[in-house]
């Protein structure tokens, strides 16, 4: 996906720094794919992830803000009403148990870099738990340092990026 993405955007006569900014933007790809299209197309490390970060994090203070007046939007439908309350329902009751360590368990979601966590969905969750702005914000932030983290040292290998950095 993220690969077709990149060569829509090069048509479009983009550079591969502002490819990459954008893919990291994007829902479900999001600042993995950036990093990832970043490490193929031979960007370095250092280049590539500041911008993978800063596009990653470019729309979450409006997916946070949003979010709950879209879903509210988009629940007048009789179809996607119950598709929506179904979904909120099933996010409540499964953080039931992680509502105490509601910051640590946001950052490793936005973290940890597995199919259907990331900011997007980090954002989704922390408004059907009614964590405050600032607060996600912050748990936000930090999953996606965390993420890049671990994608970069997926991707460029740890010794390029110590090399660097020590």
């Amino acid at each position: 996906m993220a690969e077709t993405l990149t060569q829509f955007f090069q048509s479009l006569g983009l550079s591969n720094e502002a490819v990459i900014f954008i893919i990291s933007m994007l829902p479900v790809v999001e600042l993995r794919g950036g990093i990832i299209m970043a490490a193929l197309l031979g960007m370095k490390w250092y280049v590539a992830v500041p911008l993978c970060i800063l596009g990653n994090l470019l729309p979450i203070p409006f997916v946070l803000k949003f979010i709950r007046r879209f879903l509210d939007f988009l629940k007048k439908s009789k179809f996607l009403k119950r598709i929506i309350e179904w979904f909120e329902n099933r996010t409540q009751n499964k953080g039931k148990n992680i509502q105490n360590g509601w910051l640590a368990g946001l950052i490793l979601f936005v973290g940890i870099p597995l199919p259907g966590t990331g900011a997007w969905t980090g954002s989704l969750a922390a408004d059907l738990f009614h964590i405050d702005f600032k607060k996600s914000m912050l748990a936000v932030v930090l999953g996606v340092l965390i993420a890049a983290a671990i994608v970069t040292v997926i991707c460029y290998g740890f010794p390029a990026i110590a090399s660097k950095v020590f």
